[in-house]
């Protein structure tokens, strides 16, 4: 029997929806929260007009007066800065594991002529419940947005273990004008982003990369072609009766000649899914995701074999998200559980 369609299972979901919109809707618009010179404002606040109620003395009640004006004038200006503010989030093409990636946030000002001051721009993480926020995962400081204008600022989402990250929207807050009062605001933009396996750059060399001991055969078919396909950056290893001196000279570094057979060379990159996970398997996944991107980055047509799925050899940017991606969702199961680079 299909439980989605179950009449006890479809109406738990409407009523849990109902639920979402009803605390949505009581969710008050801002947020106020007094600050440290906030709070030593009220307490002086506070001193001052209970002296002006004791003593009744015109002057303490006009300097009362004064500070009770500038409470109001501090909501309002802060809820200027803020109305007619959206933020939007432009996510890098790559995102890895334990890697700074720079996520650029675009905040814009809506109001024709007032501008917006003093802006704090926190990244939040999607929460447990589908109308709640969780931690932050980066913030940046906007200080100006003029009416009908646009600010972009970056900052450095490092995340911390592959697979799906559900980012659920933004805080706003300002203490403009005058630092009494921290007042934000909550923006829902759900969005996911997919975290590629952590690599080690420079830790995997490609094959063929002039490490090889004096009398060692290379195993792949590089160098082995006659029929040119274009040109590359000389590498370590390469012969110098293939450098082109001519296309050197004019680009201003050393270009050597590609032949058919090289731009051929495949390697397989082996990942073993059968075991139990935990930081064994992770340290695979670590090390097959390292070798996929050495080897494409060298040119190779990378394929890969795992228990299950496997992969055929290809290049390209599409090719290498595709592998990227399966390594940031694969999951382990039974057997022993390796990771190794070969040609194929």
């Amino acid at each position: 029997m299909d439980r989605s369609r179950h009449p006890r299972t479809g109406t738990r979901a409407a009523l849990g929806a109902l639920g979402r919109r009803i605390r949505r809707a009581l969710r008050p618009p801002r947020t106020l929260r007094p600050t440290r010179a906030g709070w030593i404002f009220f307490a002086l606040t506070f001193g001052v007009g209970f002296a002006a109620l004791n003593t009744g003395n015109n002057l303490l009640y006009l300097v009362l007066s004064f500070m009770l004006s500038f409470l109001v004038l501090s909501g309002v200006l802060s809820e200027s800065a803020l109305r007619g503010v959206s933020v939007r989030r432009r996510l890098p093409r790559e995102l890895f594991a334990d890697q700074p990636a720079p996520v650029a946030l675009e905040v814009s000002n809506a109001q024709r002529r007032v501008p917006a001051f003093a802006l704090v721009v926190e990244d939040l993480a999607a929460g447990s419940r589908p109308d709640e926020m969780g931690p932050s995962l980066g913030r940046v400081f906007v200080l100006r947005v003029g009416p009908e204008a646009t600010e972009t600022r970056v900052y450095a989402l490092a995340a911390e273990a592959r697979g799906p990250l559900w980012l659920g929207g933004f805080r706003v807050s300002t203490r403009f004008p005058f630092g009494l009062f921290s007042k934000a605001l909550l923006l829902e933009q759900p969005e996911q982003a997919l975290v590629y396996p952590a690599v080690d750059p420079g830790g995997v060399r490609p094959p063929n990369a002039g490490d090889r001991r004096p009398g060692e055969t290379s195993r792949t078919a590089r160098g082995a072609g006659t029929e040119v396909e274009g040109l590359r950056g000389y590498a370590a290893g390469d012969p110098h009766r293939r450098v082109d001196w001519r296309a050197s000279l004019r680009s201003g570094e050393l270009l050597v000649r590609d032949t058919a057979s090289e731009s051929n060379a495949r390697v397989e990159v082996r990942l073993a899914t059968r075991g139990a996970p935990g930081p064994g398997f992770e340290r695979a996944v670590r090390r097959a995701a390292s070798e996929v991107v050495a080897f494409l980055d060298a040119g190779l047509r990378v394929a890969l074999r795992t228990d299950g799925p496997r992969f055929e050899a290809g290049d390209g940017r599409r090719h290498r998200a595709r592998l990227l991606a399966f390594l940031a969702r694969v999951e382990a199961g039974r057997g022993a559980v390796q990771a190794s680079g070969e040609p194929a």
